[in-house]
């Protein structure tokens, strides 16, 4: 596959309910909670680690060359987004350029279950691709979103523009019901002319899958270029961005009334209500932030990031539309692009995607005391251009973009990246490979530091440290201060496009082969 890639990611990447994490707390979402502030409470974790040589031969880690590395997992050729660690289990996404069983061939999109403790194989969901290529399901991608975790269901968006509910234990203990077709889900369909492939018998340590919704099935959906979204779980109810976008051609949109952001029901997969803002109609490109949430004066919200560049607030509950479906009513709507990045001096419109001209919201919103941070960003194929922070008031309604200005921050770059925030510092990082430290109430900036290769993932804050990775395989470990301060810089033997987290005390980092559980060992 060419190294440019699409944007999707996530997003980074980028789905939460309730949990701040602590010492000894999972990560069990995209975030460290439904605000997704990319932070955790914990002290000990190390400041230095040796990722360890690949035995001869071979791809796997010896891990009598590391230091500080409690395990190491090979995951597929590509891995975007982040893991989450819940009740005892590791859940990640990626592909199937590593299979874990031979029965399974092919470009597949792929999300892995491991012990916590070991790093033991347990089990995996297998997704065979939509079989549209590039436009809307990019080859060798795999799973470009983070599952979410809720006791003993894991809630994962596909690269076929599904939600799907699945057993945290697989099918170790039986098949649960009602979705009982795993065999046929599984099955690839086979190439033009060919014969069809002989059935493929589901055993213990394949996924469970308790239901479906296919979005693009029942709502005429048309992802592009892949599906990216990690979901959001409120209460009984599950948020998810469509990632509706445009065709091949960058300028027809096939689905200009399908919504960018849905809700359906937790435990059955019934779809409970979708955007009507239109916001599919004007968007530059794709739809690919994920959802956050906060209570402003008491009163929940749904925040969203959006592919025509504005940040919207919506009610969670759903109501009756005008058209006799179910709605989530807008509350208010923020342009996170400038004025100056909408048209040149002379008073021409820039073009998208014009190096100086407006973006679309990839980055996840970030709620924190009445307020959400959210930056501005393109698909990585469009190169580096102008970009925006936005602190916004999340109190208020209709369009806000003038009365709900806190600040904004232009010196950032576009950027596919969620902010960290704690202890009165905001961290953030653009595309081009900057980390930026900002005072969260004013936008001023505090210090930049370049780390001299693209930025995909975003920051990660904990123990005092901040922690980033970027495509020439760099951690990069700094003090979470108002002093720039580089603590480390380690090497891996990959690309780092997701973001490091942490769980009960161990630093998970994912690069785009392999996935390490890095722990104090005293050494």
């Amino acid at each position: 596959m060419t190294s440019r890639i699409p944007i999707f990611l996530l997003c980074a990447l980028a789905a939460c309910a309730v949990a701040v994490c602590a010492q000894a707390a999972d990560w069990p979402f995209w975030g460290s909670g439904p605000g997704r502030n990319m932070f955790a409470e914990v002290k000990g974790l190390p400041h230095w680690f040796d990722p360890g040589e690949y035995i001869k031969g071979s791809e796997d880690v010896d891990l009598n060359t590391t230091k500080n590395v409690k395990w190491v997992v090979r995951l597929g050729s590509q891995a975007y987004g982040n893991p989450t660690v819940a009740g005892g289990k590791v859940f990640a996404g990626t592909n199937n350029e590593a299979p874990s069983n031979p029965k399974y061939v092919g470009d597949r999109g792929v999300v892995k279950c491991f012990d916590e403790a070991t790093g033991k194989f347990l089990w995996q969901l297998v997704i065979p691709k939509l079989g549209a290529g590039k436009v809307s399901d990019w080859e060798f991608l795999g799973i470009c979103s983070s599952p979410a975790v809720v006791g003993d269901r894991v809630y994962i968006m596909t690269n076929r523009c599904e939600v799907v509910c699945l057993d945290a234990n697989g099918m170790a203990n039986g098949n649960d019901g009602p979705f009982l077709e795993e065999a046929e889900y599984v099955q690839a369909p086979p190439a033009a002319g060919a014969p069809p492939p002989p059935p493929i018998e589901i055993g213990p340590d394949d996924a469970d899958i308790i239901w479906r919704f296919d979005i693009r099935e029942e709502l005429g959906v048309f992802p592009h270029n892949i599906t990216s979204s990690s979901v959001l779980i409120v209460g009984d109810r599950v948020y998810a961005t469509t990632s509706n976008g445009q065709d091949w051609s960058h300028v027809n949109i096939p689905s200009p009334f399908a919504p960018a952001l849905i809700c359906l029901d937790r435990h059955t997969g019934e779809l409970l209500g979708e955007e009507a803002s239109g916001i599919s109609q004007r968007m530059f490109h794709c739809n690919w932030s994920s959802p956050a949430y906060g209570e402003v004066d008491g009163k929940g919200m749904v925040f969203f990031g959006a592919g025509d560049g504005f940040c919207y607030a919506f009610d969670p509950e759903p109501v009756d539309g005008p058209d006799g479906y179910r709605i989530l009513k807008e509350i208010w709507r923020y342009d996170c692009n400038p004025p100056e990045h909408k048209q040149d001096p002379s008073g021409k419109p820039y073009k998208y995607p014009d190096p100086n001209g407006p973006c679309e919201i990839i980055a996840t919103p970030v709620f924190q005391k009445n307020r959400i941070y959210v930056a501005v960003g393109q698909d990585p194929e469009h190169g580096d251009g102008v970009g925006n922070l936005s602190c916004i008031n999340a109190a208020g309604s209709g369009d806000i973009t003038s009365t709900g200005k806190v600040w904004n921050y232009k010196d950032i770059r576009r950027t596919m990246s969620t902010c960290s925030i704690a202890d009165g510092l905001l961290f953030i990082s653009d595309y081009p490979g900057h980390v930026r430290c900002l005072d969260p109430e004013t936008g001023t900036e505090h210090w930049v530091h370049d780390t001299k290769a693209h930025i995909w993932g975003s920051t990660f804050v904990a123990d005092g440290k901040v922690y980033i990775g970027n495509e020439d395989g760099i951690l990069t470990i700094l003090e979470a201060g108002k002093e720039k301060k580089v603590i480390e810089e380690i090497e891996f033997r990959a690309p780092i496009y997701s973001t490091p987290i942490v769980a009960n005390g161990v630093l998970y980092v994912g690069t785009q082969t392999h996935l390490y559980a890095i722990q104090e060992s005293g050494k």
